[in-house]
């Protein structure tokens, strides 16, 4: 039989033994924690897990194998061109500054502040969301094909680009780095990770490495490992966890998530501007419909990075609870 912990702190110093964790942490900071509810917990990662696995699903349908979508696509990356010279600098700074090493730097790093934290576990969630997502978005990349129809030819010969290797890269570290932070900084965490995962996918379509539709899925695969990670998390949770429901930080999350839904607003009000037009070959557009593409594309990179974060940031204090138990 399960008894309650508040009960059992109660019995406890009744019988003059000495009060759980959780008990003494309350008498001294007079913060009122409970135990996880897990069941509900798991059956929200599911939820979130498979809602990206079937936007990410739509995104390559749409994408690949339809003339609009490739035609959307193809639009986005030829307007890139404009402005391009006075941002080749920074963006060819950002993308040659990831690489395998970094990489492993990273998740490093992101494993000792989990270690240090005294979580073991944790340590292992983040390596394997970062592994994970990464390895799959080079079997995608592998696997997946992209028909041509005709509307890219100057790029037909690369084939399928889709997932983004670089964004993926960006977006398990900023991801995994609001899993390991503490709750302290977890917020800035957040923001900081979200903000060079989202540059990190716009600079691609900046450089011409990248359709923008290889950023959004390279984000909502690393987002279904985070789920995954998460539910690792909760396998390995101890019984007698507890979490203060203030470190859910929902005021930030709902800031970022909010931010993010309406740069995907704009982005897609910016599309479909454009699909009321004829869709005639790229090289026959105005800057203005060239512009329209690739900003509106670029919002809605950003946009998707920032929804993802903000899902992760406020479930993070049911995965990573302040009292391990």
């Amino acid at each position: 039989m399960r008894v309650n912990v508040f009960q059992w702190e109660s019995r406890q110093a009744r019988r003059g033994m000495p009060p759980t964790a959780a008990g003494a942490f309350r008498h001294q900071y007079g913060v009122r924690v409970r135990t996880t509810a897990r069941g509900w917990t798991a059956v929200w990662l599911v939820v979130l897990g498979l809602a990206q696995v079937a936007a990410f699903l739509v995104v390559w349908r749409l994408a690949l194998h339809t003339r609009t979508g490739q035609w959307l696509d193809t639009v986005a990356l030829t307007g890139n061109r404009i402005g391009q010279d006075r941002i080749d600098g920074p963006v060819d700074r950002l993308l040659n500054a990831m690489s395998l090493f970094s990489l492993l730097v990273a998740t490093g790093v992101l494993g000792f502040i989990a270690l240090a934290r005294g979580r073991k576990a944790l340590a292992v969630a983040a390596t394997l969301l970062i592994a994970g997502a990464n390895a799959t978005v080079q079997l995608l990349k592998h696997f997946l094909t992209r028909p041509d129809f005709g509307i890219d030819p100057e790029r037909a010969a690369a084939g399928n680009s889709l997932p983004s290797g670089h964004s993926a890269v960006a977006a398990s570290v900023a991801l995994a780095l609001i899993l390991v932070l503490p709750r302290k900084v977890r917020v800035l965490g957040a923001f900081v990770g979200a903000a060079y995962a989202a540059a990190a996918g716009v600079a691609t379509l900046s450089a011409g490495w990248h359709r923008p539709s290889d950023a959004v899925a390279a984000y909502l695969v690393t987002g279904a490992w985070a789920a995954a990670a998460g539910f690792f998390l909760l396998v390995f949770q101890r019984e007698r966890a507890q979490v203060d429901s203030g470190d859910a930080h929902r005021v930030s999350a709902t800031v970022l998530g909010l931010g993010g839904l309406i740069a995907m607003v704009a982005s897609g009000l910016a599309l479909s501007w454009l699909m009321d037009l004829p869709q005639v070959p790229v090289d026959e557009l105005s800057r203005r419909e060239l512009f329209a593409g690739y900003a509106g594309s670029a919002a809605g990179i950003a946009g998707v990075m920032a929804v993802v974060a903000a899902l992760v940031l406020v479930t993070v204090h049911r995965l990573v609870p302040r009292i391990k138990g």
